[in-house]
């Protein structure tokens, strides 16, 4: 790659990392398989820059993080069966005065949406993607998105708000 190549994808890397990290990491759930799928994802795009930085190189850096990540959903994606419910969903929801910061409880309960969901709450949310983007990112229809994020945002609302106490 020539030099001024070279200086342009460090720009880029510099501007867009944080960015992706926060998406992956919001995707994943947790910052170590964050960190490798931004890894992967900027050697991609580097790999391709010659190609890419002319059009919208973040749009191709971000639909590269989405795909990597489905692929190790896939690829890790394995049901076991047991004779008990884990202990995890035996445990009450916290009071008030044990509640974890909002940050957190927001990682948590996007970690319990469908993998779809996900992508399309951070997507449009998160990372302020139009409609039409976010379906050309993820490969579906522009209606998926919409529907999609509609029940994303209906199960984050209700898992954010259960056991606070309503203000009638």
């Amino acid at each position: 790659m020539k030099k001024a190549h070279e200086e342009e994808f460090t720009d880029f890397v510099r501007g867009v990392s944080p960015r992706l990290l926060t998406s992956a990491w919001m995707l994943s759930g947790d910052p170590h398989v964050a960190e490798e799928l931004v890894q992967e994802a900027l050697a991609r795009v580097y790999a391709n820059w010659r190609r890419t930085r002319g059009d919208n190189p973040t749009a191709y850096a971000r639909r590269v993080l989405v795909n990597l990540h489905t692929d190790r959903w896939r690829k890790g994606r394995r049901e076991t069966l047991t004779d008990s419910v884990p202990e995890s969903a035996l445990r009450a929801a916290p009071g008030p005065e044990h509640r974890v910061d909002l940050a957190l409880d927001l990682a948590s309960a996007l970690q319990g949406l469908p993998r779809r969901e996900r992508q399309c709450v951070v997507l449009r949310h998160y990372l302020d993607v139009s409609e039409k983007d976010a379906a050309a990112t993820l490969g579906v229809s522009t209606g998926t998105v919409k529907s999609s994020t509609s029940r994303g945002l209906a199960a984050l609302r209700a898992a954010l708000t259960e056991g606070e106490p309503s203000h009638v």
